[in-house]
C-alpha cells in the first residue's frame, strides 16, 4: 500500500513572538515494513537554524529556531511511503509471557525492551492495572495470544469519547472513566503490561481511515493515531496491537516513531517567549495512492 500523507500545524498567536525553539517528529520511521519514498518539512517563518538527528529510541527529529519577530508558524509534513504486510506469528507458538518478565528474561538480554518495562512520566504502574491485565495473562500464557485478548477486552470496555480526556488526563482516570482516545488506550494498555514487568512501548503514527459507504473522502480529516507495542521475545522481537481498533496493526498503520509514552513522540513541542493566547489546529491527510 502507497499513501501520501500531508500534517499541517498552524499556530496564530495572539501577540508578536520574538522567538522560538521547537522539536518536529513527523518523519516515517525506517523499519522492514514500510519504506520512506520523499520527507518534506516546510515551516513558515523560515527558521534561522535547522537540525536533523536520532533520539535515543531511533525516531527522526528536526529541530529548528526562529529568531526573527513573527504572529504565526506553521509546519508542514509531506510524505510518500509504502507499506508492506506485516509478518504475525502464531499465537499459540508465542512464548510464555512470565519467561518475558524483567529481570526474569532467560537467555541474552535486550536492554532497550529491558527499560520499557519501568515507570515512564506518563505511565505508572499500579496493582489494579495488573489485576485487570491478568484476566487475560494466565499462567503460562503464550504472550501473543493473552495480548490479543487483553487489546481486545479494553477495545470493547472503554468507549472513544474525544470529550473524555486531555492530553495530560493521568491513566489512573482513564481506567476509572472506561473512556478516552487512542493515546489513552494505548497508555491503559502499556500501564498494565507494565505493572505485570513486560516491557512495551509507545507507537504515533497515522491510520488510513473510510469515508462512509457513499461518502468522498474528506481531506484532512483523518489524525495522528497511537497503539502499543509488546516484546514478545527474542524470536518474535517487538509485536504492535492497537486496543482503539482491536487489530494488529498492518497496511493501514503508518508507524512514525516510538518511546515510554507521549512525551517520547509527540509530534510538535516546543518554547516561544510573548505570544499572548495561542491557537493551534491540525489537518492530516492519509491518501492512498493507486
Amino acid at each position: 500500500m502507497q499513501y501520501s500523507i500531508t500534517h499541517k500545524t498552524t499556530y496564530d498567536y495572539g501577540d508578536v513572538v520574538p522567538e522560538c525553539f521547537n522539536i518536529v517528529r513527523l518523519s516515517p520511521r525506517p523499519i522492514a515494513d514500510q519504506v520512506c519514498e520523499s520527507h518534506e518539512l516546510t515551516i513558515v517563518p523560515e527558521p534561522a537554524e535547522r537540525v536533523k538527528r536520532t533520539d535515543f529510541f531511533g525516531n527522526q527529529i528536526e529541530q529548528f529556531s526562529i529568531d526573527s519577530p513573527h504572529s504565526s508558524l506553521t509546519v508542514t509534513a509531506r510524505t510518500k511511503l509504502k507499506v508492506t504486510s506485516r509478518v504475525i506469528p502464531a499465537a499459540a507458538s508465542s512464548p510464555a509471557w512470565e519467561t518475558l518478565v524483567v529481570p526474569q528474561q532467560q537467555g541474552e538480554i535486550d536492554l532497550l525492551s529491558t527499560q520499557l518495562a519501568f515507570d515512564s512520566m506518563h505511565i505508572r504502574s499500579r496493582p489494579e492495572f495488573g489485576k485487570y491485565a491478568k484476566v487475560s495473562f494466565t499462567h503460562n500464557r503464550p504472550i501473543v495470544e493473552a495480548a490479543i485478548e487483553l487489546t481486545s477486552r479494553i477495545h470493547e470496555d472503554f468507549k472513544f469519547d474525544p470529550e473524555a480526556t486531555v492530553v495530560s488526563t493521568p491513566v489512573e482516570e482513564v481506567f476509572q472513566k472506561k473512556a478516552g482516545v487512542c493515546q489513552d488506550f494505548a497508555h491503559f494498555q502499556i500501564a498494565c503490561l507494565r505493572s505485570l514487568n513486560l516491557p512495551a512501548r509507545y507507537v504515533s503514527g497515522y491510520l488510513r481511515t473510510y469515508p462512509p459507504p457513499g461518502k468522498p473522502r474528506l481531506v484532512g480529516a483523518d489524525a495522528s493515531h497511537a497503539w502499543v507495542g509488546i516484546y514478545c521475545g527474542p524470536e518474535i522481537g517487538w509485536l504492535d496491537f492497537d486496543p482503539t481498533n482491536d487489530v494488529i496493526p498492518s497496511l493501514d498503520h503508518v508507524t512514525i516513531g516510538w518511546g515510554r509514552d507521549y512525551a517520547d513522540v509527540c509530534p510538535i513541542q516546543g518554547v516561544f517567549t510573548g505570544g499572548g493566547k495561542t491557537l493551534m489546529s491540525v489537518s492530516v491527510d492519509v491518501e492512498p495512492e493507486a
